[in-house]
């Protein structure tokens, strides 16, 4: 029987969201309804809003959650009523050429629920990301849930379902840090500060942090840089130059996704260095490089997809050295918020003033 909720709708480019009823019905086969007990505030969330993702409207947004299995469909056997699952927006198919290479990070066939849910007129809702979790409760594919140790922080433990997993893996999974690596880090929000704290779980030898904003900086310190560079106030590239012998760091990450960002990020390596790009361009962005300069400095150019994580795998081994004290997601979440604070959150998004808004039913 289907189930009326409070979700956060929003209707059209631009216009304020707002709490209504949505419509959540049984899980058909393969599906499972989670109630959502902690959903970060994205800036992808922001990005739908604003019709940058596509116009898809209305959109019931949320994508980084966490909660407990309330009831599956027919051939579920990933998760089972109670568990407590984190929501990922990349449930693997086993079935593509990535999956069967072996690759199922890159898994090029992902899938949602086949279902949608509804406002009460029965318009259907597209949900954010396939998720659609700033809802008391939501309908996804059972493979957009992986099960964790159920002593977490649902508030902490959401997070891994967007943007902490997506700094985490591109220092870990993407770039690869290593021991005594040099690691730069250009942009210091959410997914910028998770790639520090990677960087650290890594065991980098030395984390630059760079970014305009110092309290952003002071955050970074928090979560494992060993140096600032407030790249108002200093040239990103030579300073980064300067903390590294003059050579460049091993690794940097890109966390921006702006043209001006990558190409510091690209001066900034060392030679056969790497960069990763983990921040989102927009579509008009274009970028020029000496093509002369990307042979000659050799090493990789990567783009880090969802932190090229594996929830399955990742998910469970990151909560578990949450709970053992050695990674600090807590330190991510600068606030919780109720169901009715996303608008007023996305604002604060805008000012600098938070990691992460969390919502917490």
């Amino acid at each position: 029987m289907s189930q009326q909720v409070q979700g956060v709708i929003a209707r059209a480019k631009g216009e304020p969201v707002r709490v209504e009823t949505i419509v959540v019905p049984d899980p058909g086969p393969g599906e499972a309804v989670v109630k959502v007990q902690a959903c970060g505030v994205c800036h992808t969330d922001l990005h739908y809003r604003e019709g940058g993702i596509n116009d898809e409207f209305p959109f019931l947004l949320g994508h980084e959650a966490a909660g407990v299995v309330e009831s599956v469909g027919e051939g579920v056997t990933e998760v089972a009523p109670g568990d407590f699952v984190i929501l990922n927006w990349r449930a693997v198919c086993g079935q593509c050429r990535a999956c069967r290479r072996g690759r199922p990070w890159y898994c090029f066939a992902t899938h949602n629920a086949k279902q949608r849910m509804t406002l009460l007129d029965g318009t259907e809702l597209s949900p954010a990301l396939g998720i659609g979790a700033f809802a008391e409760k939501t309908l996804v594919a059972a493979g957009q849930c992986t099960k964790v140790d159920p002593a977490a922080s649902p508030a902490a433990a959401g997070l891994l379902g967007c943007g902490v997993m997506a700094g985490l893996g591109a220092a870990i999974n993407t770039g690869a840090v290593g021991r005594g690596d040099s690691v730069a880090v250009i942009g210091c929000g959410g997914v910028g500060g998770a790639a520090i704290a990677g960087s650290r779980l890594a065991g980098a030898g030395r984390i630059i942090a760079v970014d305009i904003d110092d309290r952003k900086l002071e955050l970074a310190r928090g979560l494992g840089a060993t140096h600032t560079v407030n790249s108002r106030q200093a040239d990103a590239v030579e300073a980064i130059r300067e903390l590294t012998d003059g050579f460049g760091a091993d690794v940097v990450i890109d966390a921006v996704g702006r043209p001006e960002t990558y190409r510091q990020a690209f001066y900034a390596r060392d030679l056969a260095g790497t960069v990763v790009l983990v921040g989102v361009p927009t579509p008009e962005m274009q970028l020029e490089l000496p093509l002369l300069d990307v042979f000659g400095r050799g090493g990789a150019l990567k783009s880090s997809w969802y932190g090229d994580c594996l929830p399955s795998r990742d998910f469970p081994l990151l909560i578990d050295l949450y709970r053992q004290g050695r990674l600090d997601l807590d330190a991510f979440v600068t606030e919780t918020i109720p169901l009715d604070g996303v608008e007023q959150a996305f604002a604060r998004m805008h000012g600098g003033d938070v990691l992460r808004s969390v919502v917490v039913f």
